[in-house]
C-alpha cells in the first residue's frame, strides 16, 4: 500500500509554495487563507518536519519544503495532464500553441498546412503570447525568444536570432556602403531598442543612430520596410521567407547574433503526449528546412490558385 498522507494538505502546501502565500493558494483552491494555513500546519505535524518559515510579511520555504515542492509540482502537472487525456478520449484532440503575433504570422502559419496534412485530427489552436507573456496553464507548448532559462520548463532550441537590415530591392540599390544608412529611415521596434546599435557597431558605423518610425512589433516594422518606408532590422526566422521570395533583400552580407535564440517550450511530462510529440517532431524538422524550399512550395500553391481562378472566370 502506498503511504499517501493527507492529500488535501499536500495540495494546499503545493499551491502555497508555488503561489508564495496562503492567500494565493486559497484563491486558487477556493478556500480561505486560514483554511490553507490549518491544512499545511496539520500536514507538517503528520510529516514531522517544518515546510515553511512563517515570517512577518511572507512565507519562506525550508530546505525540506523546497525539496517537497520541487517533486510535488511535476506530479500534480502530470496528474492534471493524465486526467485531461482520459476525459478527452472521445473529444476533439486539441493542441494549444502560445506564440508572439509576429512569429505566428511570419513563420508558423505559413507552414501550418504541412502539419495539418500530417495530423488532420489534431485541432491546432494558436494563442498569442509574446516574449513577456507567462507560459499559459492551457498551453501545450510555446515558442519564445530568449536565453533558454525558463524555470520549470524544458527549452529546446529551434533557431538562432541573427540580425540583418532588410529593405525593398529598389531601396537596396542606393545602399552600397554601410555609411549609406545615414540616408534612409531606420525603422525601429520598441521592445528591441538594442538591435540597431548592436548591428551598427559590428558594421563599424556606431555613430549612425536609428531615428526612423518606431513600431510595437517586428512584424509591423517589416511590413513598413516592404512598403518602402525605410530599412528595418530583420531577425531570423521572421525575414527568411521574404528574403527567399525576393520581397525583401539584405543589402549587406553582415549578420550579427542577437545573443538570444528561439526555443520550443513545454513541461517535461508532455513528452509522453502523442499530439505534442507529433508537433515537436514536426517543428524541429520545419525549423531546419531551408526557407527557399518553403517559398517555392508557397509559390507553386499561389500559381495553382491563380490558374484555377483563371479557368472559372465568367
Amino acid at each position: 500500500m502506498r503511504r499517501l498522507l493527507f492529500l488535501n494538505g499536500i495540495k494546499a502546501f503545493e499551491a502555497a509554495a508555488r503561489g508564495g502565500s496562503f492567500a494565493a493558494a486559497g484563491s486558487e483552491l477556493n478556500v480561505s487563507a486560514a483554511a490553507i494555513s490549518r491544512m499545511v500546519h496539520l500536514l507538517e505535524q503528520r510529516l514531522g518536519v517544518a515546510l515553511f518559515e512563517r515570517k512577518a510579511n511572507r512565507l519562506a520555504l525550508t530546505q525540506a519544503g523546497r525539496a517537497y515542492q520541487s517533486g510535488l509540482t511535476p506530479i500534480f502537472d502530470a496528474l492534471a495532464s493524465l486526467t485531461a487525456q482520459v476525459t478527452a478520449a472521445s473529444k476533439v484532440r486539441v493542441l494549444t500553441i502560445g506564440v508572439g503575433p509576429t512569429f505566428a504570422m511570419r513563420w508558423l502559419i505559413p507552414r501550418l498546412a504541412s502539419f495539418r496534412k500530417q495530423e488532420p485530427d489534431i485541432d491546432v489552436r494558436i494563442t498569442l503570447g509574446g516574449v513577456a507573456a507567462p507560459f499559459g496553464d492551457d498551453w501545450s507548448c510555446g515558442v519564445k525568444l530568449g536565453d533558454g532559462q525558463w524555470p520549470g520548463l524544458v527549452a529546446e532550441p529551434l533557431f538562432a536570432g541573427d540580425l540583418m537590415p532588410v529593405c525593398t530591392p529598389q531601396l537596396a540599390g542606393s545602399l552600397r556602403r554601410t555609411s549609406d544608412l545615414k540616408g534612409p529611415a531606420l525603422l525601429r521596434v520598441a521592445h528591441a531598442a538594442e538591435d540597431w546599435p548592436l548591428w551598427l557597431k559590428a558594421a563599424g558605423v556606431p555613430r549612425i543612430t536609428a531615428r526612423g518610425p518606431e513600431f510595437g512589433y517586428y512584424g509591423q516594422a517589416l511590413q513598413a520596410a516592404g512598403d518602402g518606408l525605410g530599412v528595418a532590422m530583420g531577425i531570423r526566422p521572421y525575414v527568411d521567407d521574404d528574403l527567399a521570395a525576393g520581397r525583401l533583400v539584405a543589402p549587406f552580407a553582415l549578420t550579427v547574433p542577437k545573443g538570444m535564440r528561439w526555443y520550443l517550450l513545454y513541461r517535461s511530462f508532455q513528452t509522453g503526449q502523442r499530439d505534442f510529440a507529433a508537433f515537436r517532431r514536426w517543428i524541429v524538422r520545419a525549423a531546419a528546412e531551408p526557407a527557399a524550399r518553403v517559398a517555392k512550395r508557397q509559390g507553386e500553391r499561389s500559381n495553382a490558385s491563380a490558374t484555377i481562378a483563371a479557368r472559372i472566370k465568367p
